[in-house]
């Protein structure tokens, strides 16, 4: 029995690949096939990451997470009508704490 293979391109991506599928003559499986299996791609190994890198992907990471939530709760006081002088001052500090965190961890990477 066949296995099913799936894979998400952007846009551009797409229409890359069904032009290059529809110049080949084959359907899209028959050409995904006929590049992967007879070794017709190139394939470029990716770096591994340093630690300091993995470091720094890490701490965005968690910003991210820390905007997101400092987003939701200054929305929801905006909603709400409850947002208060000190909610927009303990978001400035929060916002002020993750610039900090991350410029120490992004001036040691290069």
């Amino acid at each position: 029995m066949a296995k099913r293979v799936g894979f998400r391109l952007t846009d551009a991506e797409h229409r890359a690949y069904l032009a290059k599928v529809e110049a080949s003559g084959m359907s899209a499986s028959e050409f995904f096939r006929d590049c992967v299996l007879t070794n017709r791609t190139r394939i470029v190994a990716r770096q591994p990451l340093s630690n300091d890198k993995k470091r720094v992907l890490l701490v965005v990471n968690k910003s991210g997470n820390n905007l997101n939530q400092i987003a939701h709760v200054l929305n929801a006081a905006r909603l709400d009508s409850s947002a208060s002088e000190s909610t927009y001052l303990a978001a400035l500090d929060a916002l002020e704490s993750i610039e900090l965190l991350l410029k120490a961890h992004l001036q040691n990477v290069a």
